[in-house]
């Protein structure tokens, strides 16, 4: 029984060794050399701490961007399918004459595949007076159930009615107690004049240049009064931003009549498109077919300036946030190079059992990965978190704060969006890791430098 226990003992070493052994094989040399060393390194304080900052430094580069990345894609959705969804995507306006037969016209614009729906529009610059408020707006006169169909405007409305504008309903609804045109209007334009639905207001507007007595008092220096036309508010909208302080409708008839048009005679038509992104090329050939002298106006004149600043809004947070990503990688740099100075004995005796370079170096590539991977993954995986609640955390934060971080007066969205892409998602994992790789070369290559007879006659 005695002799019994040293043969117990040493066959269960033996078990640990070709267990060991095995599973050395099962991974390749420089990948179980570069884990080892990375378990050795956890009782080193300083150099625990120079790896852990590297690795949270990675990772908090690594979600802010994607946090940043899904921010900016929502805001370009918000103004795809909200601003837009009021905002024409295109339109051809006149130059000089009306185009006539509008119905004809706006029937062969929806012919074309590109095209949704088209309407026609007039547009007026006018100032609304109430009282002795006055307010400068842009009337636009469409047709209410044409304008459904390119226009979300009816989803917005607050008061009143959008088939207020239909003359049917006019006629039927207010010419029992008035015999005013209606007139439909912004929430900052109600706000500013203290009006209400079935309030009487005055419209001014300029007086026809085509009047030769008017064009002759104009040569002069000397200028016509204003139009002056009451109508009564039938309906008020609230879109959020300037929209609400500058836009108000009347009915297309109104608008024509004002103009001095002709039946079947407009100012423009407008284009709902399939793809809001494709409206200047989409626009041009539909104008290019267009039997009419007409400008071409899309979105991006009118609001290309918010895509715009959102692309460079993205673009330069894309770059900062590389940067703290590039920055915390380089903390790996000095984390191997203590790892190379600390593990010199270790190199040397690998060199003289017949080590390659390559595999030294790709040991200590290994190693300074381990924390860009964990960086990289960790980052992702709370970036992905947050976006995908994003709304609802910054919503928790308003009502704990009871602040609110965007205003629908001010901006045309009253919450914080966010849309995460798969894309965005990988090409920051890859960057990270990108980044860590390069980080990890020169210390590597640092590595193969060490002269094993010069480190082993030092031992």
């Amino acid at each position: 029984m005695i002799n019994q226990a040293p043969d117990s003992s040493s066959s269960q070493k033996q078990a640990n060794a070709k267990s060991a052994h095995n599973s050395s094989l099962l991974k390749p040399l420089s990948v179980f050399l570069a884990l080892r060393y990375v378990r050795s390194r956890q009782g080193q304080g300083f150099a625990t701490f120079i790896s852990a900052s590297s690795t949270f430094g990675i990772a908090l580069g690594t979600m802010v961007l994607i946090i940043a990345l899904s921010t900016m894609n929502g805001f370009e959705r918000e103004l795809a399918q909200k601003l837009l969804s009021i905002v024409p995507h295109a339109e051809l306006m006149s130059v000089n004459e009306p185009i006539p037969d509008w119905p004809r016209r706006v029937q062969q614009i929806q012919n074309s595949p590109q095209v949704l729906a088209a309407a026609p529009v007039i547009t007026i610059t006018a100032m609304m007076q109430h009282k002795a408020q006055l307010k400068a707006l842009e009337i636009r006169g469409v047709d209410a159930t044409l304008e459904a169909s390119v226009s979300d405007i009816q989803n917005y409305i607050v008061e009143g009615s959008w088939q207020a504008l239909n003359p049917e309903a006019t006629h039927q609804e207010y010419a029992q107690k008035t015999s005013y045109q209606g007139i439909i209007i912004g929430a900052g334009i109600a706000k500013k004049l203290s009006v209400k639905v079935g309030d009487s207001v005055q419209i001014l507007l300029p007086t026809r240049v085509q009047d030769n007595r008017v064009a002759q008092q104009t040569t002069q220096n000397i200028f016509a009064a204003p139009i002056k036309r009451n109508v009564e508010i039938v309906g008020v909208f609230k879109f959020g931003g300037t929209i609400d302080e500058t836009l108000a409708y009347i009915a297309f008839n109104h608008a024509a009549e004002i103009n001095g048009y002709q039946t079947g005679e407009t100012q423009g038509i407008r284009l709902k498109l399939d793809d809001v992104f494709a409206a200047p090329r989409v626009s041009r050939m539909i104008a290019s077919n267009f039997n009419h002298y007409v400008y071409i106006l899309d979105w991006t004149h009118s609001q290309g300036h918010l895509f715009n600043d959102i692309q460079m809004v993205r673009m330069v947070m894309f770059i900062v946030l590389v940067l703290v990503i590039a920055v915390a990688s380089f903390n790996i740099v000095s984390t191997l190079i203590m790892a190379v100075n600390d593990k010199k004995g270790d190199i040397a005796i690998l060199k003289t059992m017949g080590a390659s370079n390559t595999l030294i170096m790709t040991t200590f590539i290994f190693q300074g990965l381990v924390n860009g991977v964990l960086g990289s993954v960790l980052g992702a995986g709370l970036g992905v978190i947050i976006s995908l609640n994003l709304a609802d955390i910054f919503s928790f934060v308003e009502r704990l704060f009871t602040l609110k971080l965007l205003s629908a007066d001010v901006y045309f969205i009253d919450h914080i969006p966010s849309q995460l892409n798969q894309a965005d998602v990988y090409i920051t994992i890859i960057t990270a890791l990108l980044m860590s790789l390069l980080a990890t070369i020169y210390p590597a290559w640092r590595a193969t430098k060490v002269e094993p007879a010069k480190v082993l006659g030092q031992l």
